[in-house]
């Protein structure tokens, strides 16, 4: 990053970025409904160092009776304040690993929970908030229910559609270009460079003309100890003249495109692609076109790794 983001820009960018990455992707807040006896039933915590987890009741907590096991050089001492139990870990967990935690509330009931390292795998995220109902009929959590079933129907929703709008021919493209099919495309590499990240990472970029399209392909290869790399999020913006022709890019329109990726992460020493495929209608505007876009891609923890312009002139007729 540092061969592109000048020093005046770095605030700005973790601000931007911050933002970004919570529009992708909601925090991960979920509830628990406790039936029976609560010391039964033992749930799981995903936890990480990167983000503390929350744990919120619906009485206040017993710090003095709230325990978690082996925590010592692992987590920060657990903290209860109110109704709410904090656990941050002081480094990331092994796959194995398994820590008793046992929350008991001022009223002397006693609630389990076990806690495992957070992954990116679906349904292995860090778990930022957990809301747990102990009396799971009383109107607060048939609320939370109420609220968490319409979330899901609205999720359901956006999925369908999404997948409905899957499998254009850019999408298709796309696809092609992250298995290395490049001659099955009408795609002409045009510039290649490669950029060295502040995180550890190697990406060939290589930027394509084509007939009505352009394309970008980030072959990634990740050289971190033990870090995977994954994408959190790409922009395509149109520039405006006179912008400073450097990341962030922050007043531009935003423009469609296709992505496809090969894998969801790239596992510390292994490679993977990423490909973007812009329509030329990307560069339409309404007093004709414009003659750049901008390309942005930034990585999981929200940062900027790099980014590509794009000259109108790589749309052919």
């Amino acid at each position: 990053m540092r061969n592109f983001l000048p020093p005046r820009s770095a605030l700005l960018l973790v601000l931007v970025a911050s933002v970004a990455m919570a529009g992708e992707r909601d925090p991960n807040v979920w509830s628990a409904y406790v039936q029976g006896p609560p010391i039964e039933s033992v749930r799981r915590l995903n936890v990480t160092p990167d983000a503390a987890t929350l744990l919120r009741f619906q009485q206040p907590c017993d710090a003095a009776g709230t325990k978690l096991l082996g925590w010592e050089g692992r987590f920060e001492p657990v903290a209860c304040a109110g109704k709410s139990v904090v656990i941050v870990p002081l480094q990331a967990l092994e796959a194995e690993d398994r820590f008793l935690l046992v929350v008991r509330l001022v009223d002397g009931t006693e609630v389990p929970f076990t806690l495992v390292r957070a992954t990116r795998k679906e349904g292995e995220w860090p778990d930022q908030q957990v809301n747990v109902f102990i009396e799971p009929e009383t109107r607060e959590a048939l609320q939370t229910q109420l609220k968490e079933t319409r979330q899901r129907e609205r999720l359901l929703e956006e999925a369908t559609y999404r997948h409905s709008k899957e499998d254009t021919a850019d999408d298709a493209l796309a696809r092609l270009l992250t298995t290395g099919a490049i001659s099955q495309t009408s795609f002409i590499e045009r510039r290649k460079r490669i950029v060295k990240t502040d995180d550890g990472a190697e990406m060939v970029v290589r930027i394509f003309a084509g007939k009505e399209k352009a394309a970008v392909l980030f072959t990634v290869t990740n050289r971190h100890s033990s870090k995977p790399w994954s994408l959190a999020e790409a922009r395509l913006r149109t520039t405006r003249p006179g912008e400073d022709q450097r990341a962030p890019f922050l007043f531009g329109e935003a423009r469609p495109f296709s992505l496809r990726a090969d894998r969801d992460e790239i596992a510390p020493g292994e490679s993977g692609n990423v490909a973007v495929v812009v329509d030329r209608s990307a560069f339409k505007a309404d007093d004709g076109f414009v003659k750049t876009l901008a390309l942005e891609i930034y990585r999981q923890d929200g940062f900027l790794d790099t980014y590509v312009l794009l000259d109108r002139r790589l749309v052919r007729e």
